[in-house]
């Protein structure tokens, strides 16, 4: 589904929408996560895949500033899977180099699951960001 599919579909079943105000209601509320400033760094040690059940045209803005530290970036929107549907994870997958230790992390308990099944160490981010300096640990010592 195009974003302008989305934008139909939803004003057809809510018809008092106002798309311009939606959609810049919606990106104002689209935060990137805390450790986005950590990307830089972190690319230094470690390959890092993006994967986002997002639309690109939402996401974009965030991740433009670090793209070039991202070695890809899979979005729902684009791909047709999200998470936690094993599909995602193994167009992930095909961008990993066989041999290559992952970490995935995720805020949902059950996006977690599936990339288990495929080997990956994980780990729960919780809310106060306590998981950016476990990460940090993992590549640092």
């Amino acid at each position: 589904m195009t974003d302008e599919e989305f934008w139909d579909k939803l004003i057809e079943r809510f018809p008092t929408i106002d798309k311009e105000y939606a959609g810049t209601k919606l990106l104002s509320v689209i935060k990137p996560l805390p450790a986005l400033e950590q990307i830089p760094l972190w690319s230094k040690y470690a390959n890092i895949h993006l994967l986002s059940n997002h639309r690109i045209e939402w996401v974009k803005h965030i991740i433009r500033p670090v793209e070039d530290y991202i070695k890809s970036i899979t979005i729902s929107g684009e791909v047709g899977f999200c998470k936690p549907q094993v599909d995602i994870y193994l167009k992930v997958n095909s961008h990993l180099n066989g041999n290559e230790n992952v970490l995935f992390v995720d805020d949902q308990e059950k996006n977690l699951i599936e990339a288990r099944n495929l080997g990956w160490n994980t780990l729960l981010a919780d809310d106060k960001g306590k998981w950016i300096k476990n990460v940090s640990h993992q590549l640092f010592y």
